[in-house]
C-alpha cells in the first residue's frame, strides 16, 4: 500500500525505495534517488544531499544559494513555531532590554570560571609518558608531593609526557616542575604539540632559562579544546640521557556550554534580575533557545562582520544592538585577543624615567588652595615628566604587549627612592586619586578637578567628567592611560559611574536607568513633575521654575535664550523636562569624547565594538566586587603545607572581611585594592622563629 501511494506521487524511473524502521510505527518506504544520480550530483556539485533535520541545516538551506537541486526539509511543527515566534505581552520590542537582562541571566548561570585549584584532577583525563624507571612512575606526575618525581627510561630525544584533556578542558597555563636535584636530569629544550591522537600539531618550541629551578610555563592562551597535549623533551641538560619531572600544573577552563531546560528559570534564580522576575519558565526557556542559537549564528559569522586591520572600513557599531549577546559568544573572546596581538607594538627602546616628588603632593592634599593649577600632584608630575622626559624621543603609543608590565622609573626625589616595580603601583592611589579619577580631597570647584564628586546620589564614590575643565590634552591621555590597562595585566582602578563607561563603549545612554548613579534625586524629581496634576505643580514650584539646571560641577546654565528669567508653564513641563535630561546627559560629552578618543589610540574600534560596558569597565579597573574564594585564587603559599595552622588562621580571618576589608587587605599586600593581582604567602625566612609578631608585605613582589 505504501509502494503503491509512493508510485503515485514520486517519479520512480531510476529510483529505488529504502526500508527503514519508524519506531514503533513499524517499518517504512523512503524514496531515495539512485546510487548512481547521487553519485554524479557528488561529483559535480560537492553537495550532500541528506534531507535537512536540524534547525541549523534549515537555516543554510534558507538563506544560502545552492547549485542543484535543494534538499527538502521535513514539515514543520506549526505549533511550536508559534510558540517560539510570540513575543511576551510585557516583553520590550525594539530596546530588547528584556532579551539582554535573559542574556545576562544565561551567561552568569552557564560560565564556567577560571580552575586555579587542582586543575590536573579536574580537566585532566589521564597521563601517558613515554617510558619510566622503577619507581618513578607517571602518576608521580600528579601527586603534588615535592619528594617524588617521574623519570624516563628509554633514548635520547625520545622522551615524552602526553596528556589527555577531559572534553572541553581548555588551557590557560601549563608548567613543568624541574626536579633539580641532578643537573643533568634537568629538562633543557622541549616542543609541545596539541591536536587529536592522530594529528598532532606543532604549538611552541621553549628553551628552558638555565636558572630556572621551579616551575616553567610552556604553554598558554590556549583558544579552543585540544583533546591531547604532548611534551616532547628534545634535549637535557649537559647532555643528558634521560629526564626527571617533579610534577605538572595547569591552569585551564571549561569550554562555553549552555545545557538549557525550564528548570534554570526558578523563582530563586531570577531575583537579580528584575526584568525577568514572574516571566513563566516555558516562555524563558522558549526565548533563551532563540538566543542561544542567535548566538551560534552570530558566531559563524561573527570574524567577517568585525574589521579586524585598522584600514579596514566599517564598524561593528551599526550591529551594536546584539553587544550583550556576545557575552554568550565563543568567538568574542579570541576575536578580541587577535585585535588588541595584532595592533601590538614595541615596548620603548629606553625606558621614560619620572622624577616625583611625593612631598609636594602630600602638601597639595592638605592645603590645595595653595595649589589652585594642581602641579603638584602627582597627576601632573607625571604627565609632565612623561611631556618632557629627555628619554622619550617619540611619544608613547601604550601598545605594548600585554607581558610588559613596567612602564616607566620613578625617581621619588628627596626620598632616596627609585622605583623599578610595575606600571600604576602608585597610580592607583595618587596617579588616579590626585586626577580626580577617584575619591579626590581637592574642593570641586577647582577647574583642574577633572571629576567632580556627586553628594546627592547613593553612588557617592562615582565621579563624571568636570564639564567645566577644558584641558582636553589631559582627558585623552587618560583615556591612553586606561587603553594600557586594557592591553595589560595592571588595573587602574576609576570610579566613573555606568553613563560613562557606556559612552566610552559606544552604547546608547538611557536617562532613568543610567543617569540615577550620578543624581539619583533630579531623576526622581523630574518622574514626579511630569506625573503631577497642575494643582500640585502650582503648590510645588509657583513661579520659582525657570529654565535652569545646575550641573555637576554646580554652575547654573540656561537651558534656553533667557532661561534665568523664564517660568516654566504646567503645560510646557515636558519640555522643560526634556531639555534638563538633555543638558544633564551632555553636559560632559566633550570631555568623555577626549577620554574616548585617547582610548581609541592604544585600542582598535573593534574591541570597543566587542566589549559591553561592564566588560570594558572590569578590563581597565579590575573587578570592584571582591569575595574570599576570588581573592584565594590568586594566593600562593611555599613552603608551607596546605594543613598548617597559619595556613588555616590566615584563612579563616579572609572569611570574615567585608569585600571592603578585603580591598584594604590586597592594598596592603600588594599596593592594589581590586583584582586581579598575585600574592605570594610565605613563612618567616630569617630564622628566628618569632612568634606574635604582625605580619609583613613586599608590594613590589606582591608577598
Amino acid at each position: 500500500e505504501h509502494l503503491e501511494e509512493c508510485r503515485c506521487s514520486q517519479e520512480l524511473d531510476e529510483g529505488w525505495l529504502l526500508a527503514r524502521r519508524f519506531g514503533e510505527g513499524g517499518d517504512k518506504l523512503v524514496p531515495v534517488e539512485a546510487a548512481e544520480k547521487i553519485q554524479w550530483q557528488h561529483q559535480t556539485f560537492g553537495v550532500d544531499y541528506k534531507p535537512a533535520v536540524s534547525w541549523e541545516q534549515v537555516v543554510d538551506l534558507t538563506y544560502s544559494m545552492r547549485l542543484g537541486e535543494k534538499p527538502r526539509p521535513p514539515e514543520q511543527d506549526e505549533a511550536a513555531v508559534r510558540k517560539f515566534r510570540s513575543v511576551p505581552p510585557s516583553w520590550s520590542y525594539g530596546s530588547y532590554e528584556h532579551d539582554m537582562e535573559l542574556g545576562r541571566f544565561l551567561y552568569d548561570h552557564s560560565e564556567r570560571s577560571l580552575q586555579s585549584r587542582d586543575c590536573i584532577k579536574e580537566h585532566i583525563y589521564s597521563v601517558e609518558v613515554s617510558s619510566q624507571a622503577e619507581g618513578y612512575k607517571a602518576c608521580h606526575l600528579t601527586d603534588n608531593q615535592a619528594e617524588t618525581f617521574w623519570e624516563s627510561n628509554g633514548t635520547v630525544g625520545e622522551h615524552w609526557v602526553r596528556l589527555n584533556m577531559k572534553k572541553g578542558a581548555i588551557v590557560k597555563k601549563l608548567w613543568l616542575t624541574l626536579a633539580v636535584q641532578i643537573h643533568s636530569y634537568i629538562p633543557r629544550k622541549v616542543a609541545v604539540y596539541g591536536g587529536t591522537p592522530n594529528n598532532l600539531q606543532h604549538l611552541r618550541t621553549v628553551l628552558i632559562n638555565e636558572n630556572s629551578f621551579q616551575d616553567v610555563c610552556i604553554l598558554r592562551d590556549m583558544k579552543t579544546h585540544l583533546p591531547v597535549l604532548e611534551i616532547r623533551i628534545l634535549e637535557c641538560r649537559d647532555q643528558g640521557c634521560d629526564v626527571r619531572l617533579r610534577g605538572i600544573k595547569i591552569k585551564s577552563f571549561w569550554e562555553w556550554e549552555l545545557n538549557l531546560n525550564a528548570d534554570m528559570f526558578q523563582p530563586e534564580r531570577l531575583v537579580r534580575y528584575p526584568l525577568l522576575e514572574g516571566m513563566d519558565a516555558d516562555v524563558l526557556y522558549r526565548r533563551a533557545v532563540l538566543i542561544q542559537r542567535f548566538v551560534q549564528l552570530l558566531d559563524s559569522v561573527l570574524w567577517y562582520l568585525i574589521p579586524i586591520s585598522e584600514e579596514s572600513i566599517g564598524t561593528f557599531n551599526v550591529l551594536r544592538s546584539m553587544k550583550p549577546f556576545l557575552l554568550l559568544s565563543e568567538q568574542g573572546s579570541a576575536l578580541i585577543a587577535q585585535c588588541l596581538q595584532s595592533s601590538e607594538s614595541s615596548p620603548p627602546a629606553s625606558m621614560p624615567k619620572l622624577y616625583i616628588n611625593r612631598q609636594l603632593a602630600r602638601a597639595h592634599r592638605a592645603h590645595p588652595q595653595l595649589d589652585p593649577s594642581g602641579k603638584n600632584t602627582v597627576f601632573t608630575q607625571v604627565y609632565e615628566s612623561l611631556a618632557h622626559s629627555e628619554k622619550i624621543k617619540e611619544p608613547l603609543d601604550y601598545r605594548w604587549p600585554r607581558n610588559y608590565i613596567q612602564w616607566w622609573e620613578c625617581d621619588f626625589t628627596m626620598e632616596g627612592i627609585v622605583d623599578n616595580g610595575k606600571a600604576v603601583e602608585d597610580g592607583e592611589g595618587r596617579l588616579a586619586g590626585e586626577a580626580g579619577l577617584s575619591r579626590s580631597q581637592r574642593p570641586p570647584h577647582f577647574s583642574f578637578s577633572f571629576l567632580q564628586g556627586n553628594s546627592s546620589s547613593d553612588a557617592r564614590d562615582m565621579y563624571v567628567p568636570n564639564p567645566s575643565c577644558k584641558d582636553f590634552a589631559k582627558y585623552e591621555w587618560i583615556g591612553q592611560l586606561m587603553g594600557a590597562a586594557l592591553r595589560s595585566k595592571e588595573i587602574l582602578a576609576l570610579s566613573l559611574p555606568g553613563l560613562v563607561w557606556k559612552q566610552l563603549a559606544g552604547e546608547e545612554v538611557i536617562w532613568s536607568k543610567d543617569f540615577a548613579a550620578v543624581d539619583a534625586e533630579l531623576v526622581k524629581l523630574l518622574e514626579v513633575l511630569e506625573g503631577v496634576d497642575r494643582e500640585a505643580f502650582d503648590f510645588m514650584f509657583g513661579r520659582e521654575l525657570t529654565y535652569t539646571t545646575v550641573r555637576s560641577d554646580q554652575r547654573l546654565v540656561e537651558l534656553i535664550p533667557n532661561g534665568s528669567s523664564t517660568v516654566v508653564r504646567y503645560e510646557d513641563r515636558k519640555e522643560f523636562i526634556r531639555l534638563v535630561q538633555k543638558a544633564r546627559l551632555e553636559e560632559s560629552k566633550e570631555q568623555v569624547a577626549a577620554l574616548r578618543a585617547g582610548l581609541l589610540r592604544v585600542v582598535p574600534q573593534a574591541v570597543l565594538d566587542l566589549l559591553t560596558w561592564q566588560q570594558l569597565e572590569r578590563k581597565v579597573c579590575g573587578n570592584p566586587e571582591l569575595t574570599v574564594d576570588n581573592v584565594k585564587a590568586f594566593i600562593t603559599f611555599e613552603d608551607l603545607n596546605s594543613d598548617d595552622p597559619r595556613i588555616r588562621t590566615f584563612l579563616e580571618a579572609l572569611s570574615n572581611f567585608t569585600s571592603e576589608d578585603l580591598s584594604r587587605f590586597l592594598k596592603f599586600v600588594t599596593g592594589r585594592s581590586r583584582l586581579p593581582v598575585q600574592i605570594l604567602v610565605y613563612p618567616d625566612r630569617s630564622g628566628t622563629e618569632q612568634v606574635d609578631v604582625m605580619p609583613q608585605a613586599s608590594t613590589c613582589s606582591c608577598t
